[in-house]
Protein backbone atom coordinates (compact mmCIF):
# COMPACT_ATOMS: atom_id res chain seq x y z
CA UNK A 1 0.00 0.00 0.00
CA UNK A 2 1.21 3.59 -0.94
CA UNK A 3 1.14 6.03 2.42
CA UNK A 4 2.66 8.94 0.04
CA UNK A 5 1.53 12.11 1.75
CA UNK A 6 -0.88 13.44 -1.06
CA UNK A 7 0.89 16.15 -3.36
CA UNK A 8 -0.12 19.94 -1.58
CA UNK A 9 -3.00 22.18 -3.48
CA UNK A 10 -1.50 24.92 -5.05
CA UNK A 11 -0.96 28.29 -4.00
CA UNK A 12 -3.28 30.83 -5.81
CA UNK A 13 -1.36 34.39 -6.36
CA UNK A 14 -4.17 37.19 -7.27
CA UNK A 15 -2.49 38.94 -10.07
CA UNK A 16 -3.73 42.08 -11.84
CA UNK A 17 -3.18 45.89 -13.38
CA UNK A 18 -0.68 47.32 -11.04
CA UNK A 19 0.07 44.68 -8.98
CA UNK A 20 3.45 45.30 -6.79
CA UNK A 21 5.89 43.04 -8.10
CA UNK A 22 7.99 43.72 -4.83
CA UNK A 23 5.36 42.41 -2.42
CA UNK A 24 5.44 38.55 -2.53
CA UNK A 25 8.38 37.27 -4.34
CA UNK A 26 10.10 35.88 -1.50
CA UNK A 27 6.84 34.25 -1.00
CA UNK A 28 6.37 32.45 -4.05
CA UNK A 29 9.91 32.28 -5.09
CA UNK A 30 10.55 29.93 -1.93
CA UNK A 31 7.71 28.09 -1.94
CA UNK A 32 7.96 27.37 -5.28
CA UNK A 33 11.42 25.73 -4.12
CA UNK A 34 9.90 24.35 -0.90
CA UNK A 35 7.85 21.89 -4.05
CA UNK A 36 4.31 24.20 -3.74
CA UNK A 37 2.86 24.67 -7.27
CA UNK A 38 2.24 28.74 -7.66
CA UNK A 39 -0.92 29.31 -10.17
CA UNK A 40 -2.01 32.93 -10.69
CA UNK A 41 -5.41 34.07 -10.92
CA UNK A 42 -6.81 37.33 -12.45
CA UNK A 43 -9.57 39.32 -13.10
CA UNK A 44 -10.25 36.96 -16.13
CA UNK A 45 -7.57 35.31 -18.38
CA UNK A 46 -6.17 38.57 -20.18
CA UNK A 47 -2.68 39.33 -19.42
CA UNK A 48 -1.89 41.90 -16.66
CA UNK A 49 0.50 44.07 -16.06
CA UNK A 50 2.37 44.89 -12.99
CA UNK A 51 3.35 48.27 -11.32
CA UNK A 52 7.12 47.48 -12.79
CA UNK A 53 5.42 46.58 -16.20
CA UNK A 54 6.07 42.95 -16.46
CA UNK A 55 3.26 41.04 -18.36
CA UNK A 56 1.53 38.37 -16.57
CA UNK A 57 -0.62 35.36 -17.71
CA UNK A 58 -3.36 34.13 -15.34
CA UNK A 59 -3.80 30.73 -15.11
CA UNK A 60 -7.14 30.86 -14.57
CA UNK A 61 -9.68 33.28 -13.83
CA UNK A 62 -11.28 34.58 -10.59
CA UNK A 63 -14.72 33.33 -10.96
CA UNK A 64 -13.13 29.58 -11.99
CA UNK A 65 -11.31 29.57 -7.92
CA UNK A 66 -12.14 27.74 -5.64
CA UNK A 67 -10.91 27.50 -2.20
CA UNK A 68 -11.25 23.76 -1.99
CA UNK A 69 -8.82 23.67 -4.93
CA UNK A 70 -6.24 25.68 -3.21
CA UNK A 71 -4.13 25.78 0.07
CA UNK A 72 -3.49 29.55 0.21
CA UNK A 73 -4.59 33.11 -1.84
CA UNK A 74 -2.62 35.79 -2.05
CA UNK A 75 -3.69 39.33 -2.54
CA UNK A 76 -1.16 41.73 -3.24
CA UNK A 77 -0.73 45.32 -2.85
CA UNK A 78 -2.20 47.40 -6.26
CA UNK A 79 -2.81 51.07 -6.66
CA UNK A 80 -6.49 49.51 -8.01
CA UNK A 81 -7.15 48.52 -4.85
CA UNK A 82 -7.44 52.62 -3.84
CA UNK A 83 -8.93 53.77 -6.82
CA UNK A 84 -12.30 52.22 -6.88
CA UNK A 85 -13.84 48.62 -6.63
CA UNK A 86 -12.21 47.34 -9.29
CA UNK A 87 -10.51 44.46 -7.11
CA UNK A 88 -13.57 43.82 -4.80
CA UNK A 89 -13.97 40.55 -6.14
CA UNK A 90 -10.82 39.35 -4.96
CA UNK A 91 -11.94 40.32 -1.31
CA UNK A 92 -15.06 38.06 -1.56
CA UNK A 93 -13.20 35.31 -3.33
CA UNK A 94 -11.04 35.78 -0.33
CA UNK A 95 -14.16 35.45 2.27
CA UNK A 96 -14.85 32.23 0.27
CA UNK A 97 -11.45 31.12 1.04
CA UNK A 98 -11.69 32.18 5.42
CA UNK A 99 -15.50 31.06 5.68
CA UNK A 100 -14.36 27.25 4.28
CA UNK A 101 -11.08 27.16 6.22
CA UNK A 102 -8.06 28.00 3.65
CA UNK A 103 -6.19 30.47 4.63
CA UNK A 104 -5.77 33.76 2.82
CA UNK A 105 -2.49 35.95 2.70
CA UNK A 106 -2.68 40.08 2.09
CA UNK A 107 -0.17 42.51 2.18
CA UNK A 108 -0.63 46.50 1.18
CA UNK A 109 -3.61 47.27 -0.35
CA UNK A 110 -4.51 43.91 -0.18
CA UNK A 111 -5.46 44.71 3.79
CA UNK A 112 -7.41 47.02 2.45
CA UNK A 113 -9.51 44.92 0.47
CA UNK A 114 -10.29 42.76 3.12
CA UNK A 115 -10.97 45.70 5.49
CA UNK A 116 -13.35 46.84 3.06
CA UNK A 117 -15.01 43.55 3.12
CA UNK A 118 -15.42 43.65 6.86
CA UNK A 119 -13.19 40.69 7.31
CA UNK A 120 -10.72 42.31 9.39
CA UNK A 121 -13.40 43.80 12.15
CA UNK A 122 -12.66 40.41 14.33
CA UNK A 123 -9.52 39.38 13.39
CA UNK A 124 -5.90 40.66 15.03
CA UNK A 125 -4.24 42.18 11.71
CA UNK A 126 -1.48 44.84 10.54
CA UNK A 127 -1.01 46.81 7.65
CA UNK A 128 0.86 50.07 5.94
CA UNK A 129 -0.42 52.11 8.82
CA UNK A 130 -3.26 52.42 10.92
CA UNK A 131 -4.69 54.96 8.98
CA UNK A 132 -4.60 53.73 6.23
CA UNK A 133 -7.25 50.98 7.14
CA UNK A 134 -9.24 53.46 8.87
CA UNK A 135 -9.77 54.71 5.94
CA UNK A 136 -11.49 52.28 4.72
CA UNK A 137 -14.48 53.22 7.30
CA UNK A 138 -13.65 49.22 8.83
CA UNK A 139 -14.78 48.37 12.12
CA UNK A 140 -11.67 47.05 13.31
CA UNK A 141 -9.12 49.42 14.46
CA UNK A 142 -9.55 47.92 17.98
CA UNK A 143 -7.50 44.85 16.41
CA UNK A 144 -4.83 46.96 14.38
CA UNK A 145 -1.39 45.50 15.50
CA UNK A 146 1.90 47.75 14.69
CA UNK A 147 3.74 44.99 13.53
CA UNK A 148 5.74 43.69 10.54
CA UNK A 149 3.27 41.10 9.94
CA UNK A 150 0.29 39.55 11.64
CA UNK A 151 -0.88 36.15 11.87
CA UNK A 152 -4.40 35.49 13.22
CA UNK A 153 -5.97 32.00 12.39
CA UNK A 154 -5.88 31.81 8.68
CA UNK A 155 -5.02 35.29 8.01
CA UNK A 156 -1.45 36.60 7.19
CA UNK A 157 -0.87 40.36 7.02
CA UNK A 158 1.72 42.86 6.33
CA UNK A 159 2.34 46.21 5.25
CA UNK A 160 4.53 46.74 2.09
CA UNK A 161 7.07 47.86 3.09
CA UNK A 162 7.94 44.00 5.14
CA UNK A 163 7.78 41.66 2.30
CA UNK A 164 10.10 39.08 3.83
CA UNK A 165 7.88 39.01 7.43
CA UNK A 166 4.95 38.01 5.08
CA UNK A 167 6.95 35.48 3.73
CA UNK A 168 8.35 34.23 6.92
CA UNK A 169 4.25 34.60 8.26
CA UNK A 170 2.93 32.53 5.51
CA UNK A 171 5.89 29.95 5.63
CA UNK A 172 5.45 29.30 9.17
CA UNK A 173 1.49 29.13 8.08
CA UNK A 174 1.77 26.47 5.92
CA UNK A 175 4.66 24.67 7.69
CA UNK A 176 7.15 25.14 4.64
CA UNK A 177 9.72 26.13 7.24
CA UNK A 178 9.49 25.87 11.05
CA UNK A 179 11.30 26.36 14.05
CA UNK A 180 15.00 27.66 13.39
CA UNK A 181 14.90 27.35 9.97
CA UNK A 182 12.12 29.38 9.71
CA UNK A 183 14.19 31.62 12.30
CA UNK A 184 17.37 31.73 10.24
CA UNK A 185 15.35 32.08 6.89
CA UNK A 186 14.41 35.21 8.17
CA UNK A 187 17.12 36.85 9.18
CA UNK A 188 19.15 35.89 6.60
CA UNK A 189 16.85 37.54 3.99
CA UNK A 190 15.69 40.58 6.74
CA UNK A 191 19.04 41.29 8.45
CA UNK A 192 21.66 39.70 5.94
CA UNK A 193 22.68 38.07 9.28
CA UNK A 194 25.89 35.21 7.74
CA UNK A 195 25.36 33.17 10.59
CA UNK A 196 21.85 32.38 9.64
CA UNK A 197 23.12 31.08 6.12
CA UNK A 198 24.84 28.21 7.79
CA UNK A 199 21.73 26.90 9.64
CA UNK A 200 19.92 26.93 6.08
CA UNK A 201 22.88 25.02 4.70
CA UNK A 202 22.48 22.68 7.52
CA UNK A 203 18.58 22.11 7.39
CA UNK A 204 19.06 21.96 3.70
CA UNK A 205 21.22 18.35 3.48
Amino acid sequence: MNHSTPEPKPVHLAVYDTFADWETGHTTAYLARAGREIRTVGPNREPVKTVGGVRIQPDLALDELRPEDSSLLILTGADLWDTGDDLAPFARKARAFLDAGVPVAAICGGTAGLAREGLLDDRAHTSAVSFYLAATGYKGGERYVDADAVTDGNLVTAGPTEPVAFAREVFGLLGVYEGEVLDAWYRLFHDSDPEAYAVLEKAGQ
